[in-house]
């Protein structure tokens, strides 16, 4: 008799769109068994406005997916991203007294030390990643068990978000009548379901450019070495569309996504542009040159944030894999142009890779976060048979 799959789902509850994901985890490999995919509400910008419309999005897409999927999840991953995510790093200093082999258990206490940071009374930990370890001084030792030595140190990144929105995520998941197995940074998920293990080792930066927020993430060797939220974001484009050709909000969107590119020079620059008038007036035409110098303006601007924060980690020469974006925002034509334009490096399209019988249909970069997210809670359950420690970001050395 077959073993019964195991059931992995995640959540990406993001400000325009929630989405979930079901998969079964069969002889260590995934299999998309479903996905749903609802507009998001209670959200203002990145912020949970209404926690009970967050919590009837998030029921109505994961009973979409149980519907596609024919089976019913009992848990989840859940993401979080949005402005308020900041990343440091942090040392942690663990002295034995006397030479003595590593074991796990000193590289997870190094960890831990490292974490242990005062946070304002609105902030909370979300994820710890280890990038390297100190062995008596000798540096960038990636995994130094069974290591002989004193003094042990752990240079890890430290993520942080708003303890309000955490929890406001966390209190929707449970009013679905769901569990919340992790909170996870949907940065580091989207690559996690993109990026592959040689990719983060020779350097790469994944940018995951959402409704109301845009979220970094840099590996480089493996190691995190940078993330964080920046403010510029999928709507940004949109409402500079409405302000330039004064229409609804809803129709600056279609404007966007029919016609919209983030680079001059790549198609149909001298066209013109239907834009739709209120009060039954009939549209009106526009030089397809404006929108796209207007939507290329706002796109040099999100990419000079992201190579700031590139260079913030000091790796704006090392990202040998360039830049993969991910996320609704990243489906504009243009968007990888202006990317290596200006962050002097190639970049793609964020697209999944490693789970089987994965929909055509979802074959893009919006559902990059959501696939990752339920990856993630496969590797979760693949664990749940080891030890355990306290630290969630030590999860990070075994995902390779």
């Amino acid at each position: 008799m077959a073993a019964k799959p195991v059931i992995a789902a995640g959540l990406d509850a993001g400000s325009a769109r929630t989405r979930c994901v079901i998969c079964a985890l069969e002889n260590s490999r995934l299999r998309c068994l479903g996905a749903g995919e609802v507009p998001s509400s209670g959200w203002i910008k990145s912020r949970v406005a209404d926690p009970g419309a967050m919590s009837e999005c998030v029921r109505a897409a994961v009973r979409e997916a149980e519907a596609c999927a024919r089976v019913s999840v009992e848990a989840v991953v859940a993401g979080l991203g949005g402005t308020a995510i900041q990343g440091l790093n942090r040392r942690g200093l663990y002295e034995f007294g006397r030479s003595r082999n590593v074991e796990p258990a000193d590289m997870a206490y190094a960890v831990e030390r490292a974490c242990r940071l005062q946070l304002g009374e609105d902030r909370c930990l979300l994820q710890v990643f280890p990038q390297d370890f100190i062995v008596d001084g000798r540096a960038e030792i990636r995994n130094p068990r069974g290591s002989m030595c004193s003094r042990l140190e752990a240079n890890v990144h430290v993520v942080t978000t708003s303890a309000y929105d955490h929890q406001c995520l966390v209190n929707a998941v449970h009013q679905a009548s769901l569990a919340v197995e992790e909170t996870v940074l949907e940065a580091m998920a989207a690559a996690y379901a993109s990026i592959l293990p040689e990719e983060r080792l020779r350097g790469v930066a994944l940018i995951d450019v959402g409704a109301h927020s845009t979220g970094v993430v840099v590996y480089d060797g493996e190691a995190v070495m940078l993330a964080s939220g920046l403010p510029v974001s999928g709507d940004h484009f949109t409402r500079d569309v409405a302000w330039r050709y004064k229409v609804s909000y809803e129709d600056a969107v279609t404007i966007k996504e029919q016609y919209g590119c983030a680079i001059r020079g790549l198609s149909g620059d001298n066209a013109f542009i239907d834009i739709p008038q209120p009060d039954g007036r009939p549209s009106r035409e526009a030089p397809r040159l404006e929108l796209i110098e207007t939507l290329e303006a706002r796109a040099e601007e999100l990419f000079l944030y992201v190579r700031r924060e590139i260079a913030r980690a000091g790796m704006e020469q090392s990202l040998l894999e360039g830049a993969v974006l991910t996320g609704g925002g990243a489906l504009m034509t243009g968007m990888c142009d202006m990317a290596e334009r200006v962050l002097n490096c190639p970049a793609r399209n964020g697209l999944v890779t490693g789970i089987r019988d994965w929909p055509k249909e979802l074959n893009t970069a919006a559902w990059t976060a959501a696939a990752g997210l339920a990856m993630y809670s496969a590797r979760l359950k693949q664990q749940e048979g080891k030890q355990k420690t306290k630290t969630p970001g030590l999860l990070s050395l075994v995902f390779r």
